[in-house]
């Protein structure tokens, strides 16, 4: 596993020589554009829209806008100097909160970290600490020249650090267009929504989700690699679009739902026969 970030995890007087690796990855299936003539991988240039002229990368400075084409321009100097000044090795963990305390809207990035040489026994430390009080730790760490807040909890016997964003990075839900205020909600709906949703509760086993428009893309791909005929897939009967009465709407779920468990019953009676 690729090692992104190397330094050392502190909590107290604590030192945890740890190395940072990518916790998850995008599997996203990237599409190139070609030429539709000759089918040659389209290049990307860099012009200059005053000049009209292909800008070399040497000939590029970085500069922030503060208002409309009004430029501060930023020298390489200036910005290695603050990133130096700035990107300490090391996590320092501020202090302890419940996980639940933490909405997930918060939750960016996450990241496995493992020991590095000599750091076994206090990391073990930690992973035992952080489950018995059932706490995880708030940090700061600078990863690629940006300061990031961040958790570290304890993930199947593995401390896992994830990155969250600053309160002023997180968006007002007033500024939300639309939001209704108060709604009188019909109880007749209520009832039959809150069923709905009982029926549709079940333990979370992330292993059943899978991204079906990647998997029929990759499909795709294959039957055209060999030649072959490629047809559309049947979805599913789906509720009719022109439904616009909630209460039909609800009950029409509803009614599809209840299907589904029988189906399981009877693969379970098989089960158990056999």
């Amino acid at each position: 596993m690729h090692t992104v970030w190397k330094g050392s995890i502190s909590f107290g007087l604590v030192n945890i020589p740890v190395k940072l690796h990518a916790a998850t990855e995008n599997k996203d299936v990237k599409l190139r554009q070609l030429h539709k003539e000759c089918h040659s991988p389209i290049n990307y240039r860099k012009v200059c829209p005053v000049c009209d002229i292909e800008v070399k990368n040497e000939d590029i400075v970085r500069a922030y806008e503060y208002s409309k084409n009004k430029f501060v321009v930023l020298d390489d100097e200036e910005l290695e100097r603050l990133k130096k000044e700035n990107e300490e090795k090391a996590v320092e963990i501020l202090e302890f909160v419940k996980l639940e305390e933490i909405d997930p809207i918060y939750f960016e990035r996450s990241y496995f970290l493992s020991p590095d040489s000599g750091g076994l026994k206090a990391y073990a430390l930690l992973r035992q600490a952080l489950k018995d009080s059932g706490k995880i730790g708030v940090a700061k760490i600078t990863i690629r020249s940006k300061e990031q807040l961040a958790v570290v909890r304890v993930f199947e016997d593995t401390l896992l650090m994830e990155t969250i964003h600053f309160p002023d990075e997180v968006r007002k839900t007033a500024d939300v267009p639309n939001i209704p205020s108060e709604e009188k909600v019909v109880k007749k709906e209520l009832d039959t929504a809150l069923m709905l949703i009982d029926q549709l509760t079940v333990k979370f086993e992330p292993e059943k989700y899978s991204d079906d428009y990647r998997t029929a893309l990759l499909e795709l791909i294959e039957q055209k690699k060999k030649g072959e005929t490629v047809t559309a897939a049947e979805k599913d009967p789906a509720i009719p679009s022109d439904m616009t009465d909630l209460m039909s709407a609800l009950q029409a779920s509803l009614d599809k739902t209840k299907k589904k468990p029988a189906t399981r019953k009877r693969k379970t009676a098989t089960k158990k026969e056999a």
